[in-house]
């Protein structure tokens, strides 16, 4: 809220950037614990997780349990089943029995709690952080978007949540935005869609199966044709049974840190369903909806491509359509396929913004250009002062399948209000699983 008031003179003890679910959700937590003394930025005008991917239908693919606060205290004003008693809803909460809540009730639960939050400051984009050793504090300028001015804050502490941008491989990049353009813009687009003759998705994981379950929903009424390809072997659904599941736990990451790097990076990329599939419901959607459009002998212009390769894609600007130059790479097979519309499903990347800059001489990197980070989510920094840097982002290669999971969230931000604090504010249990991962432990 633009109501807070920043005294330019003040060393705060935590300074945050971004104001995403992992930061709010500290930010809530903080309002607990008045012996750190906070302050938030977020360069959008008011919270808004992935809008355009707010598509009616979705819901999250974790328990609601795993909202801002309740992992960590379940009496939290800040909790979801608060907003749902605030708002009236605890009974229809109750009559829809399912775990998980709706997407975009999740963004409006979001914004409620970040509407009464003073310590977040939205509309605030920072533009440079500086460490000044000799001062101990951090120094984040921050462009304030209503008065047009840069200001200073100082912080004993930072704490990274700037979350990731979507990831769109060169050969997609520098088409028209209207025609080729990322999931995350899917319902900037919808109209388009609607008005296209043909359109294709390529990737697979939950956000292509949800652009494509809407799509199939008003294929029929709109009339285009509707192509879905992808390099997997098939339409796999996300590793959701209870064991599975226990790797999304603390007891998991301590384990999955405790590993060398080099096996930690052999073993990241062989996960991919515990984070990277389809929501079984999801595919039981889309595979009703493919049902009862079949009914009668009907032939819909739909076509899922699994073992589909796609190698490139050319604009043919006299016709309006967009060539795809793809592979069936199980037979070896090359083929083409044209488009009006390219929807393209390729996930995320790690956001290191440009802010950081001036930092890189006190951060350390690993060979491959990523933080060093410590157990308890501190950057590994180039001097002895007791100035730490915390992280939600880029830790996925130390932390493991779950640094974006919105339960675990909470239990990181328990470790780091505790590191802040100095002391143990949130208690961190252990031995949250029947799994024994490690034959030390």
């Amino acid at each position: 809220m633009s109501a807070h008031r920043i005294n330019d003179g003040k060393v705060y003890d935590l300074i945050g950037v971004g104001a995403g679910p992992f930061n709010l959700g500290l930010a809530c937590l903080l309002e607990k614990v008045p012996e750190v003394d906070a302050l938030f930025f977020e360069q959008k005008e008011q919270f808004d997780w992935h809008p355009g991917m707010l598509i009616e239908g979705t819901r999250l693919q974790v328990p609601f349990l795993a909202d801002l606060v309740t992992m960590a205290d379940p009496t939290n004003p800040f909790s979801y089943l608060n907003y749902l008693k605030e708002h009236n809803r605890l009974y229809h909460f109750y009559f829809l029995q399912r775990m998980e809540m709706p997407r975009n009730e999740y963004n409006h639960y979001c914004q409620w709690a970040a509407n009464q939050l003073e310590n977040c400051l939205f509309g605030h984009e920072v533009v440079n952080v500086q460490y000044h050793q000799d001062q101990e504090y951090f120094e984040v300028k921050a462009h304030d978007h209503e008065t047009g001015t840069i200001r200073s804050s100082f912080g004993r502490h930072l704490v990274l949540g700037v979350g990731t941008v979507p990831f769109i491989p060169e050969s997609f990049q520098g088409y028209p935005a209207k025609d080729v353009f990322h999931t995350s813009e899917f319902l900037d687009h919808q109209e388009r869609c609607r008005d296209a003759e043909s359109i294709t998705i390529v990737g697979s994981g939950q956000s292509a199966a949800e652009v494509f379950r809407g799509l199939l929903k008003e294929r029929e009424k709109c009339g285009y044709s509707l192509d879905w390809m992808t390099r997997s072997k098939s339409y796999f659904p996300m590793e959701e049974t209870k064991l599975s599941l226990e790797h999304f736990s603390p007891d998991y990451v301590n384990y999955f840190y405790s590993l060398p790097q080099e096996k930690r990076d052999e073993i990241f990329p062989t996960q991919d369903l515990l984070y990277k599939g389809i929501s079984a419901h999801t595919i039981n959607d889309i595979y009703n909806l493919l049902y009862e459009q079949t009914v009668a002998g009907k032939n819909p212009d739909v076509r899922l491509r699994p073992l589909t390769k796609v190698n490139g894609i050319q604009g043919n600007s006299d016709e309006g359509t967009y060539t795809l130059n793809c592979t069936q790479w199980q037979k070896e097979v090359d083929f083409t396929h044209e488009s009006e519309v390219v929807i393209v499903a390729t996930g995320y990347k790690p956001n290191i913004p440009k802010f950081m800059e001036d930092m890189d001489e006190w951060i350390g990197y690993d060979d491959q250009g990523r933080f060093k980070i410590t157990q308890d989510y501190r950057l590994e920094l180039k001097h002895e002062g007791s100035n730490q840097i915390f992280s939600h982002t880029g830790i996925s290669h130390s932390h493991g399948v779950g640094t974006t999971n919105l339960g675990l969230a909470v239990y990181r931000n328990k470790m780091i209000i505790n590191g802040v604090a100095g002391e143990e504010i949130y208690p961190v249990h252990e031995d949250h699983v029947f799994q024994q991962f490690d034959v030390e432990a």
